[in-house]
């Protein structure tokens, strides 16, 4: 077992950086931003560059992350412990204004991302480069590990004429990238250009996944609450575009999706059994206290990773779907808008960041046909993607 990662935040706290030298620090954060003994690092810092830290920033579900769902705003508030003031980028604006920023040199980003495009952490720090760029405000992004590990994309490219909130630029669902390699690619790539640095981690292989990096997990958002849920969620994502469940209001979301009129046993012959590549689908019934189907109870599956290295989340969601397209169509639908600020593009064409894609798979089109149309994208990309790497393969 290699020696226990150590994250951007806990390499800032003991070697300190240039940027940190006599200027005023803003921190966008949320309560999974802790140093390896679970200390906050709102606190860490104020310790360590003492009356440097003026202002806090949160991302979507908010500073203590208790925003259960998409499109549930967060209000500005004061931080309770350090009585600084905390603005809100999930609310009556997701791009920080010049107001917000008057006063901060430098923004210190500590955000636990999950590897995955729809994930709003990573539009949110698209969106700060932004706004530093213009007030001349530098970004320094404290580096975490991707959970889902950094050798593997999956997936299609977004179309950018499906450009959103889950996904202002053209990657794939799985982009197999850390925090601070995405702000390099959309800094360089994408033409941000702002006065960016990355703080980076010590210790992390691309190879590992979440539980191999000896790092406390705590939930960066109310959905994700173990690193097994985070495995699941580039592909079980999709679910969150249908009338199905994704587990929201159980105890295993995205891990558990169904409905009332699956039959399991049916869809597992459609796929050919429960082994698929990497992963074991479980039939269980289940029944959300909340959201979609609450009240209800939804026959379906318990998705269980067996074997991560081989497990493709987005492969494996997308055939359960075309699966239960086949099997249940008559009763199978697509989520209508709003999603994520979007009023009139259905939810599941900004998820999968392509509209023609969706009627593929209402076609039945072979998914193998689907998969191999975005293999040369998907190639290109991971040869764009290495140009911005910090930790070797």
């Amino acid at each position: 077992m290699p020696e226990r990662v150590r994250s951007g935040l806990e390499n800032l706290i003991a070697h300190g950086h240039p940027w940190t030298r006599g200027t005023r620090l803003g921190l966008l954060c949320n309560p999974a931003s802790v140093g390896p003994d679970f200390h906050h690092a709102r606190h860490l810092l104020a310790r360590r560059f003492p009356g440097a830290l003026v202002r806090l920033f949160s991302p979507q579900h908010g500073f203590f992350a208790e925003k259960q769902d998409n499109m549930v705003e967060s209000d500005h508030l004061r931080d309770p412990d350090t009585g600084l003031p905390v603005f809100s980028l999930y609310g009556a604006t997701r791009m920080p204004t010049d107001a917000m920023l008057d006063g901060v040199d430098v923004l210190l980003v500590d955000l636990l991302d999950v590897g995955t495009r729809v994930y709003t952490f990573a539009t949110t720090l698209a969106y700060c480069m932004q706004a530093a760029r213009r007030r001349g405000t530098r970004i320094l992004v404290l580096d975490r590990p991707n959970p889902v590990g950094g050798l593997v994309v999956e997936g299609n490219l977004l179309d950018p004429r499906w450009s959103s909130f889950v996904g202002p630029y053209p990657i794939p669902m799985r982009h197999g990238l850390t925090m601070g390699e995405l702000a390099r690619l959309f800094n360089a790539h994408f033409g941000i250009g702002c006065r960016l640095e990355v703080v980076p981690m010590g210790g992390w292989q691309r190879g590992m996944h979440y539980r191999d990096t000896g790092l406390p997990w705590v939930l960066p958002s109310p959905n994700l609450p173990t690193p097994e849920a985070a495995a699941v969620y580039p592909g079980q994502v999709l679910w969150e575009g249908t009338n199905a469940s994704e587990g929201r209001g159980t105890a295993l979301p995205f891990e558990l999706c169904g409905a009332p009129d699956w039959n399991p046993t049916g869809l597992l012959e459609a796929l050919g059994g429960p082994s698929l590549p990497g992963a074991v689908l479980r039939p269980c019934v289940f029944e959300p206290t909340s959201g979609k189907n609450a009240g209800r109870s939804c026959r379906g599956f318990q998705l269980h990773v067996t074997r991560p290295r081989e497990f493709r989340p987005f492969g494996t969601s997308l055939r359960l779907l075309q699966a239960v397209i086949r099997c249940h169509g008559d009763a199978f639908a697509w989520k209508a808008p709003p999603y994520e600020y979007e009023l009139d593009k259905a939810p599941i064409d900004l998820i999968i960041g392509d509209g023609e894609l969706r009627r593929r798979l209402e076609s039945l089109e072979p998914l193998e046909d689907l998969e191999r149309s975005w293999e040369d994208p998907l190639r290109r990309f991971d040869d764009l993607r290495r140009r911005f790497f910090l930790y070797p393969p």
